[in-house]
């Protein structure tokens, strides 16, 4: 049984009709696609059709129409103007008011790029193009001469959105949040300068994720971070249950700064990869082998006992690993509180390496960036490339919510469990 095919919507009908009056037979792919092809002439046509029924409506009478007569105001001929519609030069006929009060919608007055086009050039920009790249590609592909400067203006609409997004408000609660960085260079003052470029991912009480925040600084330390968490709180966030960090020092002295509530997790990929330095490179594989033992082990206790066998073996050529990890241990051992399901969230900041491996590719293009500006412009609409490719909810989280709710009773809203 052959299936009713859905009827078409009004505009479906409109393009077949469109279509129906064009003869595609014998055309090749350059007389339909090309800078002269047919697609450049029906969006002449579309435009300049478009046009002149915004005049029927200003006017309030169509061409040549009787209604006109002794009205105040008629036509007045047409300009020449020249587009650029899906990266392509239109060269069209706009209509005249002899008043002139006609304000197109449909192409504005001055505007010389359709949003699309617009569209184009900031996808672009947001995998990482510079403006003297988009320029080249424009002008190769298609043939659209584009001044660089033009390029700037546009991607230059993007840093309102950005700013209003960098200071949006927050959900009040976040039980997990990771933080990480990667590295960019900016020009400073006519020079290159290598900054750390931090961005928080929050997992929220419904499991999704979200990018909450970014921030540029040449040094980090307590007080930097102390200024970022202060922002968070500033911007909504009361709670966090558990934060993600790497190994920077002072970094759990600022988050208890402002959220002494908060748990605090070392990521241990960090921890292995810092241990890792102090060892040969002959011997790296099998220490980090051994050491795998140890954040493996299903309980705190047995961690530690492990943690002994690995100094039984490598203590007496390298006795200074064993207590590096000590040293650290409540940061490095809160994860052993929970089950598999919590653990895979937060022994670690791959979640956020991972989202940072992304946005790398990004800034492979871009040996430097010419302001901090330009960083925030194209790494925002990275981010929200990506955060267009996350799932609405992580796997097993109303059992994250339960055990949330008992090792931080009164925190986790009723309403969620």
């Amino acid at each position: 049984m052959t299936k009713n095919k859905e009827p078409l919507t009004e505009r479906q009908q409109m393009v077949e009709q469109l279509l129906d009056q064009i003869d595609f037979h014998g055309l090749s792919q350059d007389d339909i696609f090309g800078q002269e092809g047919v697609l450049k002439d029906l969006t002449k046509r579309i435009v300049e059709r478009a046009l002149n029924a915004e005049m029927d409506h200003h006017l309030g009478y169509e061409k040549n129409s009787n209604l006109g007569d002794n009205s105040g105001n008629s036509r007045n001929g047409s300009s020449k103007k020249t587009i650029i519609a899906d990266n392509r030069e239109v060269e069209i006929e706009v209509p005249r008011d002899r008043n002139g009060s006609f304000e197109p919608v449909a192409v504005k007055k001055y505007q010389k790029r359709t949003p699309l086009f617009n569209d184009q050039v900031v996808s672009l920009y947001a995998r990482g193009m510079s403006t003297r790249d988009i320029k080249a590609h424009l002008e190769e592909i298609y043939g659209v001469d584009v001044s660089p400067e033009l390029i700037s203006r546009i991607t230059d609409s993007i840093e309102i959105e950005v700013t209003e997004w960098r200071n949006r408000m927050l959900r009040s609660i976040y039980p997990i949040v990771l933080l990480d960085a990667l590295r960019v260079n900016s020009r400073q003052d006519g020079r290159n300068v290598n900054k750390a470029l931090y961005v928080a991912m929050g997992i929220n009480l419904d499991g999704q994720r979200e990018i909450l925040g970014m921030w540029l600084a040449e040094t980090e330390g307590a007080r930097f971070w102390t200024g970022v968490l202060t922002e968070l709180r500033n911007r909504g966030v009361e709670d966090i249950f558990i934060a993600c960090v790497d190994g920077l020092t002072g970094f759990p002295d600022a988050i208890r700064a402002v959220y002494p509530k908060t748990h605090i997790q070392i990521c241990i990929v960090h921890m292995v990869r810092s241990t890792a330095k102090y060892v040969t490179a002959k011997e790296r594989e099998y220490v980090c082998k051994d050491l795998r033992k140890v954040y493996t082990a299903p309980t705190e206790e047995a961690a530690l006992e492990r943690l002994d066998e690995f100094d039984s073996i490598w203590g007496s050529k390298y006795p200074m690993l064993k207590q590096r990890w000590l040293s650290k241990w409540p940061e490095l051992s809160e994860f052993f509180k929970y089950p598999p399901e919590i653990r895979r969230l937060i022994y670690t900041t791959n979640a956020i390496e991972s989202l940072n491996s992304r946005l790398r590719k990004v800034t492979r293009n871009r040996a430097t960036f010419p302001t901090d500006d330009s960083i925030y412009k194209v790494m925002y609409l990275a981010l929200k490339n990506v955060e267009s490719t996350w799932r609405r909810k992580l796997d097993c989280w109303q059992m994250a919510l339960h055990h949330f709710s008992i090792m931080f009773p009164d925190r986790v809203p009723g309403n969620y469990l």
